[in-house]
């Protein structure tokens, strides 16, 4: 699948933002993983909240995104992609803790029991 890139998306193989080409998916996934593993989780965050438009079921892109956000203090947000998560994949046991952590990290500790319990069932670390 592909999405016409926005006038503000700067892409290498795109140098004008008018661009109409379509942009690879898959490319951009693997960018946003290289600028998370560079410690820029906003920038990463920016593409795949646009590769998860394109693909609101594709579990990996959900996981990298909700990784962006939490690593950006973007909690709700966070939240909300690891809500979808969990919906999409019950028994992902990562997506689980990561759900529980996100919701202490703003305070919500009890909301976070029954996640930690459900990860500790499925063996997460």
């Amino acid at each position: 699948m592909t999405y016409q890139p926005d006038e503000l998306d700067l892409h290498p193989a795109d140098p004008h933002p008018a661009d109409p080409r379509p942009v690879d998916l898959h490319s951009e996934f693997l960018r946003a993983d290289l600028l998370l593993a560079m410690g820029q989780p906003a920038a990463a965050s920016r593409i795949l909240q646009r590769v998860v438009d394109a693909e609101p079921t594709n579990e990996a892109a959900l996981e990298l995104l909700a990784r962006a956000y939490f690593g950006s203090a973007q909690l709700a947000r966070s939240e909300d992609a690891l809500t979808r998560l969990v919906h999409l994949a019950p028994a992902n046991g990562w997506a689980r803790r990561a759900l529980a952590r996100t919701l202490e990290r703003q305070s919500r500790g009890p909301e976070a029991v029954p996640h930690h319990r459900m990860a500790d069932a499925l063996g997460a670390e």
